[in-house]
């Protein structure tokens, strides 16, 4: 009797979804704690912390409702044969065309044009709600409707005009690769990731934003010379104009070897009136240049990658796995769907495993902008991130743990508050040799 895989990939997923709705539940009722963190007691306005709080509730009741109807369509989709369904109308509808159905490649655009679609139609609604009811309700939506459908429409533009060379190239490596097909899967996607991340901010970043350079001025020559302190390749350094579409704000730096950029919303200027401040989230950002997160974040992802093509290509050819799921044919794109699928669970782990990382990599980034000399700085930045954009001041220790990418702000306050061991130290040591 063959293993019951798509049983197996529903089951899983609705026991995954009880979970994380168990851990949202706990969210919820930390959301609703009426008294700031004692950490927090006397750093954050109470007027802030209501404001927080509501707009956190305000998302966390939308998120239930989102994931309900996911876990469903996701569930009647697997479990209906909704796919294999697709495939052959989408097949059906190249005959009707004009065009062949056996040419793979054309079969696999065509279901994932269909899929496009429906994805568009299905999340439309949820995306409104989001952006123009509990964003703007909370005074962060600041985009019009035109200019939502607008980046609605560049963004498909985008996917039909990358996605078939992509697919393409996929099919055509899987259908020649032989016994090396991992190897070439894993080489192609990282020449892609590698060309993506150049031509990203270049080309495409700037057909949905404005970036200009930062204005000559005192911040503009402290952020320099920061870098300049840290040989810190710094080529270009930009104002984005995120305040087009909200008012929440961020900074972020990108590009290889001796070509660095360093990006300043322009929200995060106008929110933090003190320029230290911001050049101490910029310490912070460097940090991870420094200490070579980003490269070793990177290296994670490669290795996860080469081992996950390396599992499909032990099932790619198995025929129990695909009529499991309805078809009775065997397309690459398919394939390596279901595969995805069935690795549902190593994928929860990964990115549990890499937000762990994640975490402990941001401690050591505000560990090193403190060394710089922007402890008091750097808090002070981070507390006005916080209040501007209505974080959530109460977090669940669990829901945090599992979701977070980033510490909580009580967290990262504590171990920037934390004495400097070397100096606690010496000054142990200069306090017996004074005795």
């Amino acid at each position: 009797m063959a293993f019951p895989y798509m049983e197996a990939v529903v089951g899983f997923m609705i026991f995954m979804y009880l979970f994380e709705t168990y851990l949202d539940l706990r969210q919820q009722a930390a959301l609703k704690l009426p008294m700031l963190p004692k950490t927090l007691e006397g750093v954050i306005s109470q007027e802030k912390f209501e404001k927080s709080r509501a707009y956190s509730l305000d998302k966390s009741y939308f998120h239930f409702v989102h994931e309900f109807v996911t876990i469903l369509m996701d569930s009647a989709i697997l479990f209906f044969g909704v796919l294999p369904w697709f495939w052959k109308k989408s097949g059906n509808l190249l005959v009707l065309i004009g065009l062949n159905a056996e040419n793979e490649v054309l079969h696999t655009l065509a279901f994932l044009a269909g899929v496009m679609i429906w994805s568009q139609i299905t999340d439309l609604p949820f995306s409104l709600y989001s952006t123009f009811v509990i964003e703007a309700r909370h005074g962060f939506n600041k985009q019009t409707i035109w200019l939502f459908f607008r980046d609605m429409i560049k963004g498909i533009a985008l996917a039909v005009l990358l996605g078939p060379p992509i697919v393409a190239a996929i099919i055509i490596i899987v259908q020649k690769g032989g016994p090396y097909l991992a190897i070439y899967l894993w080489a192609f996607m990282f020449v892609l990731s590698i060309v993506m991340m150049t031509i990203y901010p270049i080309l495409i970043a700037p057909l949905f934003n404005k970036f200009t350079p930062l204005p000559e001025g005192e911040l503009r020559v402290k952020i320099e010379k920061l870098a300049s302190s840290l040989k810190f390749p710094l080529k270009k350094l930009f104002v984005v104009d995120g305040s087009t579409r909200s008012s929440h704000s961020n900074a972020y730096m990108y590009g290889f070897f001796k070509n660095k950029r360093i990006v300043l919303y322009d929200t995060l200027i106008q929110q933090c009136k003190n320029e230290e401040e911001i050049v101490a989230v910029i310490a912070h950002e460097l940090g991870h240049w420094k200490l070579n997160h980003t490269t070793y974040t990177f290296i994670a992802v490669q290795i996860v990658t080469f081992l996950q093509f390396g599992g499909y290509t032990l099932v790619r050819n198995s025929n129990d796995l695909f009529q499991s799921f309805g078809f009775d044919t065997q397309p690459v794109l398919i394939g390596l769907i279901i595969f995805q699928h069935t690795v549902i669970p190593l994928q929860h782990l990964v990115s549990f495993g890499l937000n762990l990382v994640s975490r402990s990599f941001e401690f050591q980034a505000d560990a090193f902008a403190k060394k710089l000399g922007y402890a008091k700085e750097l808090r002070s930045g981070l507390v006005k991130l916080q209040e501007e954009n209505l974080s959530a001041m109460n977090t669940d220790p669990w829901y945090s743990a599992y979701h977070y990418s980033h510490p909580p702000l009580v967290e990262r306050l504590a171990a920037l508050d934390e004495p400097d061991k070397k100096l606690e130290s010496i000054d142990k040591m200069q306090t017996k040799k004074a005795i």
